[in-house]
């Protein structure tokens, strides 16, 4: 890999659904690579939902073979007991990327939709829209869940935040 790319694994994590994504970053050119949501049934018992998204996460790490885990921070709402299974989505997602040596970079959702969208309270409409026209892809190519566009916007938030970086690296002291 070029000293200049750079694979992002985002995941936008939650219990029932999880988004997951992958995006190469190279130069100033973002190509997306997969995107979709790992599914878990209401019906089973919450270690296998967990194992499920474990191991999910670790199948895309081993196929893809990113270099980081962008991942959003937990929005914080009334239901604690709603933020606390989202918090044990997250987990998981954590340990497969520190289990294969991928740092960890977090995001809040504000961060996320000014990355994408250039104001914090954009709808999923408007999200969508400016992922498309960054990206250069048609609504066909995501999954019709909103969880696997918002892993997306993580992945190109992520990668702003690296190019940004490496730009200023680049122009030195």
């Amino acid at each position: 890999m070029a000293s200049n790319t750079l694979k992002i694994l985002g995941i936008d994590p939650g219990l029932e659904t999880t988004g997951i994504s992958i995006l190469e970053v190279e130069g100033s050119s973002l190509h997306p690579l997969y995107c979709q949501c790992i599914k878990t049934k209401n019906n089973q018992s919450l270690d296998l939902r967990l194992k499920s998204i474990y191991e999910s996460v670790v199948h895309t790490i081993e196929t893809y073979n990113p270099a980081c885990l962008a991942i959003e921070q937990i929005f914080f709402s009334v239901n604690a007991k709603s933020a606390i299974k989202v918090g044990q989505a997250r987990g998981v997602c954590i340990l497969a990327a520190s289990n294969h040596g991928l740092p960890t970079y977090e995001y809040t959702p504000l961060e996320v939709k000014q990355a994408i969208v250039g104001y914090g309270r954009a709808t999923k409409q408007q999200i969508k829209y400016m992922l498309k026209s960054i990206l250069d892809v048609s609504e066909q190519y995501f999954p019709k869940k909103d969880d696997a566009w918002d892993a997306m916007a993580i992945c190109v938030c992520h990668g702003n935040s690296y190019r940004f970086k490496q730009k200023i690296k680049e122009s030195g002291p």
